[in-house]
């Protein structure tokens, strides 16, 4: 079984914040963290904005696609970072919810995107380290584990 945190990152459409959260998640967590990200009402492709912001950073998003939220991918999920999709989001218990407000970056400018890109990437910071506990193993308290 694997012992890695999981953290499910949610938005409207999983084009722009989500994406960004979960890539630099990724990044940042070195494979210690399982990664998922879905939206309430995904949109057809991620963000172009979103995709030249992390591209500025050496991430490429090119190959990602929005994916619909599934009550599944909350119930497997031990932390829910949610970003604005409001009460679509299934909870359930036992499983850590986090709601970051975070502009969304549909429509925005590079700038704009940007800047959005780097709060995300501090509050991804903080999770990482949080989850990870200075680089020491997490372990899943039994009232976390999956049904």
């Amino acid at each position: 079984m694997d012992e890695r945190p999981r953290v499910l990152f949610v938005c409207v459409h999983n084009a722009g914040r989500s994406q960004m959260a979960a890539a630099l998640t990724e990044l940042h967590g070195q494979g210690r963290i399982e990664v998922l990200s879905a939206g309430s009402e995904p949109a057809d492709q991620v963000n172009p904005m979103a995709i030249a912001a992390m591209a500025e950073l050496g991430i490429d998003l090119l190959d990602r696609r929005p994916k619909l939220l599934s009550s599944e991918a909350v119930r497997a999920a031990d932390v829910v970072i949610t970003m604005g999709c409001g009460d679509a989001c299934p909870v359930f218990p036992g499983r850590r919810y986090l709601d970051w407000e975070l502009d969304d970056p549909a429509g925005k400018d590079l700038a704009t995107v940007r800047g959005i890109r780097n709060e995300i990437n501090r509050r991804v910071l903080d999770l990482v380290q949080t989850l990870l506990d200075d680089g020491t193993a997490w372990e899943r308290p039994a009232s976390l584990s999956p049904d």
